[in-house]
């Protein structure tokens, strides 16, 4: 095989998972407006975000109605999903852009955490750049991930770099570092976030597949449910909602494949303290770890999880995520969660 060609089995591009969290394309134009200039972008943007306000919002309840199939109330935000486009709209804590920027983030879980407690959960870090065109694939090793540090469900997972081709992920790179995420979804902590690429190693099981995904919905810094997601970059993948008890709840994501019944994991409750350690300045974040044979690694923490339009079913759990979640103006200004910082 030529170098330049990519072998399928030795490579994976995604722009999109299978775990219910990319807002749908229409609503997201970043695929059209990644090929203008910031400049426009951000005139377009913020005349786009002035206008929909001026017109109490109209398309973005029109969308969410479309997604969730429920008007959406923006004064009395009640559900889940509604408390989540209150955020965008509202929520200025300067710690969503440090958190949500996947390079910042690590030096975050240092400060909270200590440097040893936040090195043991942090997945090594092989290179970070601006210019992918400097990535060292001669000294990386054999598998790695690349990904941009600004956006989500952007991804390269390589798992034999001999049968890769160097340009084409270069290629995508540069196209990563071009797209404006969340400009056009009104998700504000990724709008000053200083685009890179980070090349990271791949975390995998002894058999080779990619480690079960615990995401904590942690509200006000307790953790409230767990969402499981396993295999969720193939097609069989499969996802459960637990509560603290590591009680399967009858609920999820259309099409997801939800209610599977996972094993309890043995380190539960020390990933469960861990999430409520690093949520402590947020009113809401879902922390996502890894649990890769019972060595915890950090995923990363997620704001606005399907950018507040993933339909939850029963309707009544979108309600009852949401009641756990008290609305608070300036929050992040309150002395209980500078105390937190």
């Amino acid at each position: 095989m030529k170098p330049e060609e990519v072998n399928t089995e030795a490579i994976s591009f995604a722009n999109g998972d299978h775990s219910g969290d990319e807002p749908p394309k229409f609503y997201d134009k970043r695929t059209f407006m990644s090929f203008m200039p910031e400049s426009i972008n951000l005139v377009y943007s913020g005349f786009r975000a002035y206008i929909d306000k001026f017109r109490n919002y109209r398309s973005l309840k029109r969308e969410f109605y479309r997604k969730v199939n429920y008007e959406l109330d923006l004064e009395r935000p009640r559900s889940y999903n509604e408390k989540i486009q209150w955020k965008k709209l509202n929520d200025r804590n300067p710690l969503l852009t440090v958190t949500a920027d996947k390079f910042a983030v690590r030096q975050y879980l240092k400060e909270v955490l200590g440097e040893k407690a936040a090195q043991d959960i942090l997945i090594p870090l092989y290179y970070v750049t601006e210019h992918p065109e400097t990535i060292p694939f001669d000294d990386l090793p054999e598998k790695f991930v690349v990904k941009p540090n600004h956006g989500s469900q952007m991804h390269i997972i390589v798992r034999d770099k001999n049968k890769i081709s160097r340009e084409k992920i270069v290629g995508e790179c540069r196209k990563w570092l071009h797209v404006y995420y969340g400009y056009y979804t009104y998700e504000w902590a990724y709008r000053n976030i200083k685009r890179k690429i980070i090349v990271e190693k791949l975390i995998e099981k002894k058999n080779g597949e990619l480690p079960a995904d615990y995401k904590f919905y942690c509200f006000h810094g307790k953790c409230r449910f767990i969402r499981v997601s396993s295999n969720r970059l193939g097609e069989n993948s499969h996802t459960g909602y637990f509560d603290t008890d590591w009680k399967l709840i009858n609920a999820g994501v259309p099409g997801y494949g939800y209610n599977h019944p996972f094993k309890k994991p043995d380190n539960l409750e020390k990933m469960m303290k861990l999430a409520e350690e690093l949520s402590g300045p947020f009113d809401f974040v879902r922390v996502d770890l890894y649990d890769l044979e019972n060595k915890i690694q950090f995923g990363e923490l997620t704001h606005y999880e399907a950018s507040g339009l993933a339909r939850l079913e029963p309707e009544s759990f979108d309600f009852e995520l949401g009641s756990y979640w008290e609305i608070k103006p300036e929050y992040w200004i309150s002395d209980q969660y500078i105390k937190r910082m």
